[in-house]
């Protein structure tokens, strides 16, 4: 392991460029496992390079499918086809993804063999159990930590049986592992989420063929899928990362006088919620040239430096925007008036305790804030009155330390991270772009 590397970021003057955004990371993801579990080959092009979706590379490849690179960037994924994944000779590790992690165990998990699964010390410390206990229904066990922690072994069967899951809490990764289990057992496995959450493994079940069906129901929606189809290869391109999109976006809405451009961003409504918030806090955002790629709704992205109000953010927002928090905290803080997040208690076991991390690096900063299990509020103090100048611990979270790199940009003064190496899980070329747009790092 290399040693930490602390970087500071300084006050900035106006921001201007366009902004080549990494591919999303939810559809990278989705792409290999998709791939390698279809027969033939899927392309893939944009396909995020960040650490986390290597990850999810190595283990396709150790599962039995080909998965190679081209010099331009284009992936090519020969995949197996349902249920032919084969009994890995090493552990699987997922580095830092919780997302590649809970995926992969939702794709082996109706297969005959056992998969042993670790991953860093952020990864091994989040609990697993949301997963391990529908996959359970299937017919699978598991072994390992207390709380269902890595490292694990999941025990897969071979006579899976189809299940009717609801959903106890708003979850992509808990859907999207039901679904990848239920690929590889008999009839139709059902999923009932109470809140819709974001739809990326539906849309790229269907554009891999499988029969999939989602209806609306009191709010929430009912997947049904049929099991064991042969799923046909792709060609994917995938779309920017809104996910991404948004350290820059809120750095140049904070920094007086910018004006920067996002190309082919993400419009998906399941991950469109930080965007809406920041239009009700007066941002100045413009998108333009709306498209379909990869099955995804993109458009260009057209940021100005802006003036935001504090808002309440309400608590059926929160699965539409749930990486978005930490970002939004930092916009929160330049705001005028107070910004009250609600529904956000899945931020205290993703990376890190989000909610404790973003208000220690707040308060480290000058603002002010107050939170409970579920909520988090953010006094902000206008847009040149954060006085910056703390140092903040990231632990090991990528999301926690590009905000905070964010908001040295327009703080009175630096802000120091302790560590910017988690970066490269989800945007390795973060620190060079903003630095092109005018933004001062080191």
């Amino acid at each position: 392991m290399t040693a930490p590397r602390p970087l500071s970021s300084h006050r900035a003057t106006a921001l201007k460029g366009n902004v080549d955004i990494p591919g999303d990371k939810s559809v990278s993801h989705r792409s290999l496992i998709f791939g390698a579990m279809a027969v033939g080959e899927t392309v893939v092009t944009g396909l995020l390079e960040g650490e986390d979706v290597l990850d999810t590379a190595k283990a396709m490849r150790a599962l039995g499918a080909e998965v190679t690179r081209d010099e331009d960037g284009t992936w090519h994924i020969f995949g197996v086809g349902t249920g032919g994944f084969a009994e890995p000779e090493q552990v699987i590790d997922c580095g830092n993804s919780g997302t590649g992690c809970r995926l992969i165990m939702g794709a082996v998990a109706t297969h005959g063999f056992s998969t042993t699964f670790t991953g860093d010390a952020s990864l091994r410390s989040r609990p697993m159990g949301r997963i391990l206990d529908p996959l359970a229904q299937f017919g699978t066990r598991s072994e390992g930590r207390s709380k269902g922690r890595l490292p694990l072994t999941l025990i897969g069967t071979d006579s899976a049986v189809p299940v009717e899951y609801t959903l106890p809490m708003p979850s992509a990764q808990v859907k999207s592992a039901v679904l990848l289990a239920g690929l590889n057992a008999p009839g139709h496995t059902m999923v009932i989420e109470p809140e819709a959450t974001r739809d990326h493994t539906e849309r790229m079940l269907r554009g891999f063929g499988a029969e999939l069906t989602v209806e609306p129901s009191q709010g929430g929606r009912i997947i049904t899928l049929v099991g064991q189809p042969d799923l046909n290869p792709c060609k994917i391109a995938v779309p920017r990362d809104p996910s991404s999109a948004a350290f820059p976006v809120v750095a140049a809405l904070l920094v007086p006088g910018s004006e920067i451009r996002v190309p082919g961003v993400s419009r998906n409504p399941t991950r469109d919620g930080l965007y809406t918030t920041l239009v009700e806090m007066g941002a100045d955002l413009t998108f333009e040239n709306g498209r379909e790629e990869g099955g995804e709704p993109v458009a260009d992205l057209l940021v100005r430096g802006s003036s935001l109000k504090g808002v309440e953010v309400p608590p059926e927002r929160a699965a539409s925007m749930i990486d978005e928090y930490p970002i939004l905290s930092v916009a929160a803080s330049f705001a005028e008036g107070r910004t009250v997040m609600r529904g956000v208690g899945e931020l205290r076991v993703k990376e890190s305790d989000r909610i404790a991390a973003m208000e220690a690096g707040l308060q480290a900063n000058g603002v002010v804030t107050s939170s409970t299990e579920d909520s988090f509020t953010v006094e902000g103090r206008g847009i040149d009155g954060v006085p910056g100048g703390g140092t903040v611990t990231t632990h090991l979270d990528h999301r926690i330390a590009m905000s905070f790199l964010v908001m040295g940009l327009a703080a009175q003064n630096p802000v120091t991270i302790d560590d910017a190496r988690p970066v490269a899980t989800s945007f390795p070329n973060f620190e060079p772009l903003m630095k092109a747009l005018g933004a001062e790092m080191g």
